[in-house]
């Protein structure tokens, strides 16, 4: 099977069942990490292990999204990575858009619940999340 045949369905799979995208504002809030990619040609790349995940906190339809790092005692690091972002709910989809000194884009946030995000870029990537869970050794 062709790697845009897996994109597309994997695509129409989520988008079948649409709820209504204001239900997702209250799942972003969170420490999250990518779990998997799948590129808008198909190519799905796992992870296994992330270095640095992501902060989302939202307020009143702002948010802010910081890249951080876990410790072994369960504090971040706070890296340099930090965007602001503004959440508007248009055709029937709910639209992240950011704005930094040097860029602005946006994000589509397919379905976001306790225990998934995924996240769809501009380029049609599928960022698929997972809740950061402490590092037990």
């Amino acid at each position: 099977m062709s790697k845009n045949i897996i994109y597309s369905i994997t695509l129409l799979l989520i988008s079948c069942s649409k709820p209504n995208p204001e239900t997702f504002i209250k799942h972003i809030n969170g420490y999250w990490e990518i779990e998997k990619v799948i590129t808008s040609d198909g190519i799905e790349k796992q992870y296994n292990f992330n270095q640095n995940i992501d902060f989302f906190e939202v307020d009143n339809l702002k948010g802010i999204r910081k890249k951080v790092q876990p410790q072994l005692n369960g504090n971040f690091i706070t890296t340099r990575d930090s965007e602001t972002f503004t959440i508007v709910i248009e055709n029937d989809s709910l639209r992240m858009y950011y704005k930094t000194p040097l860029s602005i884009w946006k994000e589509t946030l397919i379905s976001a619940k306790e225990n998934q995000m995924i996240i769809r870029n501009d380029t049609g990537n599928l960022y698929f999340y997972k809740p950061y869970t402490k590092i037990e050794l």
